[in-house]
Parts: structure tokens; C-alpha cells; sequence
């Protein structure tokens, strides 16, 4: 909802807008932008009547703004639905779709697209560290979004992804998550499924090959063409990538085995090299020359909050990463894990997604954890397990249950030494933890 503010202001419309507990980046890009945001969800706080209210998902009946703009007969819409309707009508739309990676992935495709001269509009779920914000309308023929699975709003319970008539698809992976939305793995393919019926036959469907569950989908019906990639060696993927490193800072990209490019960039990890695949592929079937946009991702940054570190040239690295779910927690931990830093691997995570409150996925995540050599966990008073229950050896893992902040920074003071790793995962702000770990180890 904040990057459709940045565009929708970008393209001359006046905004404001309602949220709770609004921190950075997005409140920063906001303010930047003159956007004014105000905290909670009083109807007094408007002047007037807005010409149109735009309703995100994660408000319901029983807002009291929801219930005044009903009441008041005050025009109303989702973000995907005007977003398609105002703003992009003939655009060609390149989306990245999945459970993890969508932010990422589509901040290297829109980046190896403005790299190569396309100017490409593009919508981001945070802020791509190649673009100072995380939208723009953009003056070339494409946009990138990331196509999110959550529904669209509470008068409209599809996925927003439904929305967007993509030519060019991303599908990176398919796994359970958004409980609260979702009752099973299968409510979310039947998701999927209508996303594969609004490719056109011409448009282009760049699949994970790795992940067996997409092509269990594929096999309900597609209608357009399709386009493989793996890091895995699959033999029915055109694209393959292998890094010459654990670390994964270096990889050389094929094309129907024939190598075309090697990528050499200071980023880590195989789920971001698989990530960078996936983006060269879609961006090949947009047009652009593959070897260039190899060359391109020498200069890509990370988006914020995607294993970023917080404290350059400290003892003690502190990394701020967005990972919630168990398998991005793995592949967060594993990218560390390969850079062979001589000190502890500490993990410090916060359970505050709707499914990871519910314990959906406690023993994926313990057995996630058990990659770091101490796990520190936050009992939020919200959860309906108690973390305590983690399977993990205590042999391998150290775990440590939190109840307050403080009690984590003190925990963190204790354990840490010169030549540690902490990462810091939470997909929210973790209630400014990161200010107090950087203020207590520097």
C-alpha cells in the first residue's frame, strides 16, 4: 500500500493515508514523498470526504474507517484492482510470484530491465537497494510487480495476483503459509491455478524446477509458454546456474548448456543465486541480451532488510533480514553458514507472521534453527505455543526464550563475541531491536 501511494502521488494524485505502527523504510519513503500517514483509524482525522478510498487487505469489517466509508456511501476500491484499472491499462506487466523471494526477484528484474535502458515501472513489497523508493510509474512499456498470494481485500478474497494479466510469470516456489487466509497447502495452488489461467498463450512462464510442487501445478493446465531454471542440476531446465564457491558469490549461467555469462557479485547465498536465475530468465523473455544482464547484477544491492548489515567494520556482524517463514529462516542461516566466519552463528527471531503465531510450522523451524549455534526467540504475548516447545539438541543449539526486549539484548551482550554472527529475522521492525543491538554492540 505505500509504494501504491508513491505512484499513485507520482502520477499527480493528492494522498494521505491510515495505518498502525507504520516504521521504516516505507514511513521514511513516505515522508520523503510529502505523503502523510496517520496513525490509527479515526474518521475524524479526514477533513473531507475523499474522492476515493483505496482499502488494504488487512482491514475488515468493524474498522471504524471501513465503517464510515460504507456508511457515508464513499467511493471505494482494492490497490490491485485501481492499480490495474488507472494506472497500468497497457502496460506489460512482469510479475514475480511465490512463497519466498518475490521482493528480491523482482528487484533484480526491474534493475537488469532499467540497466539495459528499459526504464521499467515497478511496484516492490520494500525498498530495492539499486532505487531510492520502492515504486515508480516508470516511462518504458513494462512493469514489474511482485505478485503477492494474500487476498485482496475484504470485499474481494481472491489473491492480488489475480489481478495483474502478466506476460511474463515468475514462479520461484509454493509452500503453506498465510494461515489466517488459507485453511491448507491446497487453498493456495487453487490460488496459483487461476494466476496460470490469465497468462496469455503468447506470454512467457519462468518455473523453479527445484521445487516439484510447481510442476504438480503446471500439470492442472497452462496455456502459455513455459521457461525452466534450477541451481540444482534439473535436466529439464533451459537455465542452470553454478557458484563456484559455497557462498555463492560467484556462478556461471548456461542456456541449454552452453555457458553464457558468470555472475560476480558480493552477495551470498543460493537461494539469491537461484533468485538471480529466475530474474535473468524473465528478463531474457522480455528482450534483454541474458549476458548483459548477468553483467548487470555485479551492481545490484540487495533490497533492505534482505540480509543486510546494520554495523559495517564491527567485530561482531549484525545482519537484519526479513525471514519469517521456516524455510526462509534455513536459507538465511545457510547463506551465513557459508561464509565461514571463524565465531558463533547466533539467531534472533521474531514469530509475528499470523502463521507462525499459530505454530503451523514449529518443528520445520526448529529443525531450521538447528543451523545456528545459538537461537534466541522472542515469546510474544500473541502466540498460541509457547517457543520453549522447539525441538532442537542441545548439543548443537543453544536455545533462548525471551519474553522482553531487553531480555533479548542482554542475552545477546552475553553470548556474542568478536568474530560472531547475529541476524536479526522478523517480517516486521521487531520493535526497534535493531537500534538497541547496534547502541549495545558498538
Amino acid at each position: 500500500m505505500g509504494g501504491l501511494a508513491l505512484i499513485a502521488r507520482e502520477a499527480g494524485h493528492q494522498v494521505s493515508g491510515s495505518d498502525v505502527n507504520i516504521y521504516p523504510p516505507m514511513s521514511t519513503l513516505l515522508g520523503a514523498e510529502d505523503i502523510s500517514v496517520h496513525s490509527g483509524y479515526d474518521p475524524s482525522q479526514w477533513d473531507k470526504a475523499p474522492e476515493l478510498a483505496i482499502i488494504g487487505n488487512a482491514l475488515s469489517r468493524g474498522n471504524p474507517l471501513v465503517e464510515h466509508v460504507l456508511s457515508q456511501r464513499i467511493p471505494y476500491t482494492s490497490g490491485p484492482q485501481w492499480l490495474m484499472a488507472h494506472l497500468l491499462p497497457g502496460r506489460s506487466m512482469l510479475a514475480v510470484a511465490g512463497t519466498h523471494g518475490k521482493t528480491t526477484t523482482s528487484a533484480m528484474a526491474a534493475f537488469i530491465l532499467d540497466h539495459n535502458g528499459r526504464t521499467p515501472g515497478f511496484l516492490i513489497g520494500g525498498v530495492p537497494g539499486n532505487f531510492p523508493v520502492s515504486a515508480r510509474l516508470g516511462a518504458g512499456p513494462w512493469f514489474v510487480i511482485e505478485a503477492d498470494e494474500y487476498d485482496t481485500a475484504f470485499f474481494d478474497k481472491r489473491s492480488k495476483f489475480v489481478h495483474y494479466r502478466p506476460e511474463v510469470l515468475v514462479l520461484g516456489n509454493l509452500e503453506f503459509d498465510h494461515a489466517d487466509i488459507f485453511d491448507s497447502i491446497s487453498d493456495i495452488e487453487k490460488q496459483f491455478e487461476y494466476l496460470l489461467r490469465t497468462v496469455a498463450a503468447e506470454g512467457t512462464i519462468v518455473v523453479n524446477a527445484d521445487h516439484p510442487v510447481l510442476e504438480t501445478l503446471l500439470q492442472r493446465g497452462y496455456w502459455s509458454q513455459i521457461v525452466r531454471y534450477s541451481i540444482c542440476g534439473a535436466e529439464t531446465a533451459q537455465w542452470q546456474a553454478t557458484p563456484h564457491q559455497s557462498d555463492c558469490r560467484h556462478f556461471d549461467v548456461f542456456r541449454h548448456g552452453q555457458h553464457l555469462a558468470t555472475v560476480e557479485w558480493s552477495i551470498i547465498g543460493r537461494h539469491n543465486m537461484a533468485n538471480a536465475l529466475a530474474a535473468i530468465a524473465a528478463s531474457d523473455a522480455v528482450g534483454v541480451d541474458p549476458v548483459q544482464a548477468c553483467a548487470a547484477l555485479a551492481e545490484f544491492r540487495l533490497p533492505q532488510r534482505r540480509l543486510e548489515r546494520v554495523n559495517p567494520g564491527d567485530a561482531i556482524a549484525l545482519f537484519d533480514d526479513f525471514a519469517h517463514h521456516p524455510t526462509a529462516v534455513r536459507e538465511t542461516l545457510q547463506a551465513l553458514r557459508s561464509k565461514n566466519a571463524p565465531g558463533q552463528l547466533i539467531a534472533v527471531l521474531e514469530l509475528r507472521s499470523n502463521t507462525m503465531k499459530r505454530g503451523v510450522h514449529r518443528d520445520a523451524l526448529g529443525k531450521a534453527l538447528a543451523l545456528a549455534d545459538v537461537a534466541v526467540v522472542r515469546r510474544r504475548a500473541d502466540l498460541e505455543w509457547d517457543p520453549a516447545e522447539l525441538a532442537l539438541d542441545p548439543d548443537r543449539t543453544t536455545l533462548m526464550v525471551c519474553d522482553t526486549l531487553t531480555q533479548i539484548v542482554d542475552t545477546i551482550s552475553d553470548k556474542a563475541k568478536p568474530g560472531d554472527q547475529i541476524v536479526m529475522m522478523s517480517n516486521g521492525n521487531f520493535d526497534g531491536l535493531k537500534e538497541m543491538l547496534q547502541a549495545q554492540l558498538g
